[in-house]
């Protein structure tokens, strides 16, 4: 891309979007909360992605016409969907039945940290100093915040099964992103979005259907049906294309650093609507993670940038 159109693509409405994107994904640990509290959390995933799969499906045949996919492509699109779709929201929505939605999501915002992480460890990712470090200040600010502050605990296998299924959601993102990375090389975002989120509601109503919850919504109040509508339409449908569009045309580490601000949406909203109180110590925890992944964001970019260099002067 040149840097004209650098210039053009990266537009105030992309940046707005991209905080919008951060403020409807913070509002959806908030969504969950209320919707499993009156639903099954397999019954709310499965209408969630329903609700999502319609609205990608129609803009994927408006932009690019009917999907022809390969094989090969179906065997990536499913294991996203078995990971990033099903298990993610199998551990989110059941992690959301146990600890409180701000908590849940300064534990997610590890997430990038872990990434990196990962990244180095089976993809050979250039490291830094500051990468490592920034590495470690996101794990001890997620052991804070999952410990509520007594990290002893965990030595003592004392910690929760919620925090446990929260832990879990940004270990299937991880596996999701790396699997995305592979999908991108012959899908856009917008057909691999759609792809993931079909294949994963396959498997949320297969195992809705098993555990008899999906139709069992008489008891359902207007909040619960607005929780899932928000869910798939605003927190899925609308967010992920987005977020989609913003990778194209900034890339992905810009996008990626604008995740950093879902917890800080979480926190606030919690507090406001559900009257969620955070302890300091988990506060501090959650500020000691956001600022380990923008350290870690802010090496990768400058390991980047040298590359880049090094590339050019050869």
């Amino acid at each position: 891309m040149s840097a004209v159109s650098e210039r053009v693509a990266a537009s105030p409405a992309t940046y707005f979007k991209l905080v919008a994107v951060a403020a409807l994904w913070g509002a959806t640990w908030v969504a969950a909360r209320v919707a499993v509290s009156e639903v099954a959390p397999l019954a709310v995933a499965s209408w969630r992605f329903l609700l999502a799969a319609l609205v990608l499906g129609t803009l994927l045949v408006v932009r690019e016409g009917w999907p022809r996919w390969s094989l090969a492509q179906w065997l990536t699109l499913t294991a996203m969907g078995a990971s990033g779709i099903f298990l993610y929201n199998v551990c989110f929505l059941y992690g959301m039945t146990m600890i409180q939605a701000g908590r849940g999501a300064l534990v997610v915002a590890l997430t990038p940290a872990l990434i990196a992480a990962s990244d180095c460890l089976f993809f050979g990712a250039p490291m830094s100093p500051g990468k490592v470090l920034g590495i470690g200040l996101a794990a001890f600010g997620c052991l804070l915040v999952v410990t509520n502050g007594h990290p002893y605990l965990l030595i003592a296998g004392e910690v929760g099964l919620g925090e446990w299924l929260i832990i879990g959601c940004a270990a299937m993102w991880t596996i999701y992103t790396f699997l995305g990375r592979r999908g991108t090389r012959s899908l856009s975002p917008l057909a691999m979005t759609f792809g993931a989120s079909v294949t994963g509601w396959v498997m949320l109503t297969a195992a809705a259907l098993l555990q008899g919850s999906l139709f069992s919504l008489a008891e359902t109040s207007w909040r619960g049906w607005n929780a899932i509508a928000f869910l798939g339409l605003f927190g899925t449908a609308l967010a992920f294309t987005w977020y989609a569009e913003a990778v194209q045309r900034i890339g992905a580490t810009r996008s990626a650093a604008f995740i950093n601000l879902v917890p800080v949406s979480a926190v606030l909203l919690g507090a406001v609507l559900l009257g969620e109180r955070l302890g300091l110590v988990v506060l501090s925890g959650g500020a000691l993670v956001i600022t380990g992944v923008y350290m870690t964001n802010r090496a990768g970019a400058k390991l980047a940038a040298g590359a880049n260099f090094k590339e050019k002067a050869a």
